[in-house]
């Protein structure tokens, strides 16, 4: 049985970039701090109540086109998906990213999951011609940074 046109236009769906403008400027990211400044600005309740993860989207001199929120959990961990940041960055012609988690807790060590998802990410965005530039994790006062570690 062949479909017809109108039978392919009723199935299909069409997705569409939305785009939305916030009031805090875009930034050059030079080093890990700056990346975890600017992260603050759109973390909000979600730094001391429950693990998020956000990606940092950047053009190639290093500066912010955007940042999308990747996941919410719990208190102890949220679920990260590699293809939708890949799909954020795809699209916004992102010539590097940055994945910013926060620990609720406070606490600034990286875990073994953490190490993980951020290889994986490394490995899987530079497919794509994308950069994983670093993978932070953040408090209200603090941020640990797996690259200057050397752990991605």
């Amino acid at each position: 049985m062949e479909t017809t046109y109108k039978q392919f236009k009723e199935k299909a769906v069409e997705y569409t970039l939305k785009e939305e403008r916030k009031d805090f400027n875009k930034a050059k990211i030079t080093k890990s701090s700056d990346a975890a400044d600017y992260a603050r600005n759109f973390y909000f309740d979600d730094i001391t109540i429950f693990e998020s993860t956000f990606v940092i989207l950047l053009n190639t001199a290093n500066n912010t086109i955007g940042y999308a929120k990747i996941s919410q959990g719990g208190i102890a961990g949220t679920v990260v998906d590699i293809r939708l940041i890949l799909k954020y960055a795809i699209e916004n012609l992102a010539s590097g990213i940055i994945l910013v988690h926060n620990h609720p807790s406070g606490s600034m060590k990286a875990s073994p999951q953490d190490i993980q998802i951020s290889k994986k990410l490394k490995e899987a965005a530079r497919w794509m011609d994308i950069s994983l530039l670093d993978s932070i994790i953040i408090s209200e006062d603090a941020h640990y940074s797996l690259a200057d570690e050397g752990l991605i």
